[in-house]
């Protein structure tokens, strides 16, 4: 970037300022909350005085660069240097930079969303008594939060069970924020759940389970082991059910639908990662505006929960913060508070391609990058200690014209998945109930986060694989409730379906009647499994009859008599409807349905083999490989032959004149080592 067109752009950005700035994009001219398709980052504010000039500087860098926005997002001083001069947490000081940033990119035509706090989860210095997290032991320690912007002042993690508490602390974010607010539609974020979740507790929370299940949770609380899935032999996974169950409506109702509530009463959206939520999980997503996954800290198979989400409210965005930790993690306090992610500086696009390009394949269309710190132009002194760290120094990897292109790439990419909607043909009862009954991850599936230990996390779960030319999308008992069949469509949510697929061991009485009507009704159901009834109190006789009623329908089929899973064609002849793509060792794909057109992005094989953490130039072990595909489309079939270069994804166009591949012409340099 040459130093005159930086002056060039800055007296425009000064312009513009000085004059107002009129919103890039309003409610009466778009209800895309995401306009541009370019990806984001995540900007890290260390707590300093943040000069406005590096503010404007940063924000034309990164538009030059393909960015298309920044979430801003608020953490300690760098190195947790206590003596760093800063300005109080949401006050006017705090605040001047903060509107500069919201109307730079507004004349830059680029989006500004704010992380709802400083670090996460929602903590505050200066939080009454009685509004902080609690466990029902009411340990002090869950509560902490040393590292803040307002270091070393420490601050104590909100209530997440409370309506009442959020919205407290939502006041005053609200005020610090209110300027910023102006111009065009920001949105409101909140990371993934980092609230201790063991025997999680809020007053009240005993008559509320009693009103739920009609039995006394106390003596299971008070017992230290009877709630704890870790102790296998010892506790009780059918109370743990139903303390999941009451649990996960505090989580819904107290939390997350009053976060999107707040976002929309400020003109604003909400945007959030529900991971590791004690909750309904696809129900979670469904609340807020934007759903947003993780990886590759999360399996990229879990953003198909988000964008089921997605598909099942009809919103237009599925987010992901991308690339955290992607070589692996570091403490923050190795070395004196000075360790970096491995790697960092050095990393190689090849490899995050490889992340990427996962994330499109399971419904991700929409970047955010983990992340860019907030530094002066040319410098790199800062840097956040997980990140991939997007720089202006020339220096790194990430940073010039092999960023740029990689952004361009990548909004190349979702620019296709937002076109129309998600295709699904498929919908597949999501095991909540299992995960809920399910107890505790095994070492294993845990050896590299230590802070991991609920199956209600549903970290690893994936739609069947058996069925993947269908892109199955999640359902839950939520969701069906208020589905109904006709005009031989499963009409759910925001979308339809051509069958219902089961395979759980566990399934509420209320899901199970359910799908009983909707069988009634017409509905093509298949059932790997029979379930049973969760939860302590049973209803036997009630659950086997309806379970019978299923059965006996005309629609439902079974498991076939040999135990082999139920393929594509054998639901093809229950449902009357072929898979839209068929074929043997099928990579991962993601479909948008424009019209009559479908838009395919077949991610490469690779993708598949990704494992955290990522190998150090993992991407450049691919030699390329070959796949056959069938696409049944528009009354016809079509063969392909699809070769993938390697470290080199593909995207598909079927319309009624057959299928031809866009070109994508992007292929990852391989960038300087350390």
């Amino acid at each position: 970037m040459k130093h005159s067109s930086l002056f060039v752009l800055s007296a425009l950005v000064a312009a513009s300022l000085l004059t107002g700035c009129k919103p890039t994009v309003s409610d009466s001219e778009s209800s895309t909350l995401y306009p541009s398709c370019k990806p984001f980052t995540r900007w890290w504010w260390h707590s300093a005085v943040i000069d406005t000039n590096d503010v404007r500087d940063q924000l034309i860098w990164m538009q030059q660069h393909e960015f298309g926005g920044v979430e801003i997002a608020w953490i300690y001083p760098m190195f947790c240097d206590s003596t760093t001069p800063h300005p109080a947490f949401l006050s006017d000081e705090w605040a001047r930079p903060v509107e500069v940033a919201k109307r730079v990119a507004d004349s830059l035509g680029m989006g500004c969303d704010f992380t709802f706090g400083t670090m996460w989860p929602f903590a505050d210095v200066d939080l009454p008594d009685g509004d902080q997290t609690r466990n029902f032991f009411d340990s002090v320690e869950i509560a902490r939060r040393p590292l803040v912007w307002d270091h070393p002042r420490e601050a104590r993690i909100i209530n997440h069970l409370s309506k009442d508490v959020f919205l407290r602390y939502a006041d005053k974010m609200n005020k610090g924020l209110h300027n910023a607010y102006r111009g065009s539609r920001s949105g409101l974020f909140v990371d993934s759940w980092e609230v201790e979740t063991e025997y999680l507790y809020t007053p009240g929370f005993e008559k509320t389970f009693m009103a739920d299940h009609g039995y006394d949770i106390l003596p299971y609380l008070r017992d230290t082991l009877l709630l704890n899935p870790r102790t296998h032999e010892i506790y009780d996974a059918d109370v743990f059910y139903d303390y999941m169950s009451t649990l996960s409506k505090y989580v819904l109702y107290e939390f997350y639908k009053p976060f999107a509530d707040n976002a929309t009463a400020n003109h604003c959206f909400s945007r959030a990662q529900c991971g590791g939520a004690p909750t309904d999980l696809l129900t979670a997503f469904s609340l807020v505006d934007i759903p947003e996954t993780e990886a590759i800290l999360y399996e990229p198979c879990f953003s198909k929960i988000a964008a089921s989400a997605a598909t099942l409210g009809k919103k237009d965005a599925v987010t992901a913060e991308t690339f955290t930790c992607a070589y692996g993690w570091t403490s923050l306090r190795y070395n004196n508070f000075r360790g970096h992610s491995p790697h960092q500086g050095k990393e190689q696009i090849a490899d995050l391609r490889l992340i990427c390009d996962a994330l499109f394949a399971n419904g991700t269309n929409q970047i955010i990058w983990h992340g860019m710190p907030f530094n002066h132009l040319g410098d790199s002194s800062n840097y956040f200690y997980t990140t991939c760290q997007v720089s202006m120094h020339p220096e790194n990897n990430l940073t010039g014209q092999q960023l740029t292109d990689f952004n361009r790439y990548m909004g190349t990419v979702s620019q296709y998945m937002r076109r129309g909607v998600n295709y699904t043909d498929l919908a597949v009862y999501m095991p909540l109930e299992d995960s809920w009954m399910g107890g505790a991850y095994t070492d294993e599936e845990r050896k590299f986060f230590n802070w991991l230990w609920g199956r209600y996390e549903m970290r690893y779960i994936q739609t069947p694989e058996q069925l993947k030319g269908r892109q199955p999308m999640w359902v839950n008992q939520y969701f069906l409730n208020g589905a109904t069949y006709k005009d031989g469509k499963l009409h759910c949510g925001e979308t339809t379906f051509n069958a219902l697929y089961t395979d759980v061991e566990y399934m509420e009485l209320t899901a199970l009647k359910t799908l009983v009507r909707l069988a009634s009704e017409g509905l093509p159901v298949v059932i790997a499994r029979l379930p049973k009834e969760p939860g302590k109190v049973k209803h036997e006789q009630e659950y086997a009859s309806a379970l019978n009623a299923l059965l006996s329908s005309p629609t439902v089929s079974r498991q076939s008599a040999d135990g082999q899973p139920i393929d594509d064609r054998i639901l093809a002849d229950v449902s009357g409807v072929l898979p839209l793509i068929e074929g043997d060792n099928l990579p991962d794909f993601w479909i948008r349905q424009d019209g009559q057109e479908y838009f395919v992005f077949v991610a490469n094989p690779m993708t598949q083999t990704i494992e955290y953490p990522l190998a150090y130039e993992y991407a450049f072990t691919d030699n390329g490989s070959d796949r056959t595909i069938r696409v049944n489309h528009h009354g016809r079939t079509d063969e392909l032959a699809l070769h993938f270069s390697p470290n080199e994804s593909l995207l598909l166009h079927v319309t009624d004149n057959g299928v031809e591949q866009i070109a994508l012409d992007y292929t990852a340099p391989h960038l300087p080592t350390e």
